[in-house]
Order: C-alpha cells, then sequence, then structure tokens
C-alpha cells in the first residue's frame, strides 16, 4: 500500500496538481522509518517545481505585547504574565534600518510584524507608510506586513505605499481554532486572506503546528490554503513560552516536523513553502532536511520574541546543501 500512495504523492505533486485530503491522510499515517522514502519523493517535487534557490525572509518587532486577543501560543498577549518587552509602533526609521541590516545578511522578503487584532491608530498607519515609502527608495527587497485583521482602505493606502506581499495566518484548520482562540472568528482570519489577494496583494498565510492538533487538522489547514490559493505558506512549529496556556507542551518530534513539511509540499506543489519559528528547538540537527521535505524558503535572523540562529550559519547550510538565496 505504501508504493501505491507515494507513487500518487510523485505523480500529483510533479503535475502540481498535490494530493487530496484523504490521500494525505494514508501519506502521513505512513510509519516514520518510511521518512526518507518520503523525503526522495518531495525532494524532486520541490526542485523540479522550484530550482535550487531559497527564499529568505526577515522580520522586525514594530509593535510588541499589549494584545487583547487569547491565542494560546503567544507570549504577546496582555491575558497572560510572559515578560516580554512591550513597546508601541517603532519610529519609521528604526524599521529601516532594521531591513537594511536584514539585506546585509541575504534576505529577499522583510515584514513588518505588529501584535494586536489590527493596526488601528491613524499614526500608526502614517508611520507604516512612511517606513515602506523609506524602504521603497533606499533597500532592494521586497516589502511585507503582518498587521492583523485590517481595513480593506487601510490595505489599499499600504499597497499604495508600497507594500508589496501581506501576511496573515490562519494558525490551525478551522475544527481544531476554538482551542487555540476564543476571541474572534475563524472566518475573520479567512476573510483578512480573501481580502489581501482580492487587492493583487501576494499573499502569505499559514500556521504554527504543535498545538495539540490532530493530522486531521493540519490536513484541513492545508485544505483552506489551498482553497484561498495562497502564495506562500510560512511554517511555524511552537516553542512553548513561559506564561502562556501552552507553555508545558512537548517540542514535536523532528520526524513529525519534515511530515508536515512533506504533507504542505505535496498538498500545495506550486506555493512557497517557507520554515520559520520554532525550526530550531523542535528539528535540531535535522534542519538541513526541511528542504528535502519540500521547504523553498527559511526565515532568517530573530523571531518576534526569540532569538534566531546565526544567519552566517543558515547561509553556510544552504552552500552545503548546494543551495543558494534567491534575488530579486
Amino acid at each position: 500500500m505504501s508504493m501505491g500512495i507515494l507513487e500518487k504523492a510523485l505523480t500529483k505533486g510533479l503535475s502540481g496538481e498535490g494530493l487530496g485530503p484523504d490521500d494525505a491522510l494514508t501519506l502521513v499515517s505512513l510509519p516514520d522509518e518510511e521518512i526518507f522514502t518520503i523525503l526522495a519523493i518531495t525532494e524532486v517535487v520541490r526542485r523540479t517545481l522550484k530550482g535550487n534557490e531559497v527564499n529568505l525572509c526577515a522580520i522586525v518587532n514594530a509593535k510588541s505585547g499589549l494584545c487583547k486577543e487569547d491565542c494560546s501560543f503567544c507570549s504577546q498577549s496582555v491575558k497572560y504574565s510572559t515578560g516580554i518587552n512591550e513597546y508601541a509602533m517603532r519610529p519609521p526609521e528604526e524599521i529601516v534600518s532594521a531591513a537594511k541590516e536584514a539585506a546585509g545578511f541575504g534576505a529577499r522578503e522583510f515584514s513588518i510584524v505588529t501584535s494586536g487584532t489590527r493596526v488601528e491608530k491613524e499614526k500608526d498607519v502614517e508611520a507604516l507608510i512612511d517606513a515602506l515609502a523609506s524602504m521603497k527608495d533606499g533597500v532592494a527587497m521586497e516589502r511585507c506586513a503582518s498587521l492583523g485583521i485590517l481595513k480593506r482602505e487601510t490595505l489599499k493606502r499600504l499597497k499604495d505605499a508600497g507594500l508589496e506581499s501581506f501576511h496573515h495566518n490562519l494558525e490551525t484548520g478551522r475544527s481544531f481554532f476554538p482551542n487555540v482562540c476564543t476571541t474572534h472568528a475563524y472566518d475573520d482570519d479567512v476573510e483578512a486572506v480573501r481580502a489581501a489577494k482580492e487587492l493583487g496583494f501576494h499573499v502569505c498565510s499559514g500556521g504554527i503546528f504543535g498545538l495539540g492538533e490532530a493530522w486531521e487538522d493540519r490536513i484541513e489547514l492545508a485544505s483552506t490554503l489551498r482553497e484561498l490559493d495562497v502564495d506562500s505558506v510560512p511554517v511555524n512549529f511552537l516553542n512553548p513560552r513561559p506564561g502562556t496556556p501552552l507553555e508545558n507542551a512537548k517540542n514535536l518530534a523532528p520526524i513529525e516536523c519534515l511530515k508536515i513539511i512533506a504533507l504542505l509540499r505535496l498538498m500545495l506543489p506550486k506555493k512557497d513553502i517557507v520554515v520559520c519559528g520554532g525550526r530550531q528547538v523542535n528539528l535540531r540537527d535535522l534542519q538541513p532536511l526541511i528542504f528535502a521535505a519540500g521547504a523553498n524558503g527559511m526565515m532568517v535572523g530573530n523571531y518576534l520574541t526569540t532569538p534566531g540562529r546565526d544567519p552566517k550559519d543558515d547561509l553556510q547550510m544552504l552552500t552545503d546543501l548546494g543551495l543558494k538565496p534567491r534575488g530579486l
């Protein structure tokens, strides 16, 4: 039976059609010892459809903490005592400086990330517009932002100012979402993604894995992302934060992480799969295998409230694997 699903995964992956939910569940149900057989398939699919270039992205935590949402994994919620630094919107010049630093270590995309349900204050919107204008003039990078559930008119203003990509994670499958967040509806997130697509943004939307969800929930998320036709799928693995409801959660096993990446590549073969937060603590020494599993992108530098790996080490890893950062 394993050969049948593996052959189907290769055929549907290379065709760009991708596996459906039932076949995907059959694939991830294969025993762990089959992981290298699965990776042989995802490596072929990735190289055929995406080549040997890797998208490198970086972020700046432009507004930290004080979020009214209750996402169970997030250290920025006011509902949890996590001890993180809290601050209002950073000045445009600091955002641009962070973008220039990221460009210096090879990132081709830079995302401005803010905490909270949405950016609402006019002074914050103006700061973002100023930062985007300065980046457009002085930094050769793709301009992205993760700003919550924005009004369409605000999204349009930011697009006119130079914003090219918009990021908004769905976090998990619809069925499991009430276990993760109760302060807004799943459809609010779906609509945020739809709005960005309709306005012509390159849209990044994915999730965080290791929240206690089942494989069926992961497949449901992938199916929703396919329906929404997102362009890029960020893959985060839970790095439990002290003070949050999930502080005592266990890290995922590295092989399970690789299976998740493979699942997304084989269900969404034409999309960019970008591995982001939590990869060091969950994948440990198996980090280089994310590309064999199907990833063609990686976040470099620090994350929102946790440090990342030295970008020089990530660049060396790509060189050692015969891969190269994608240019603009």
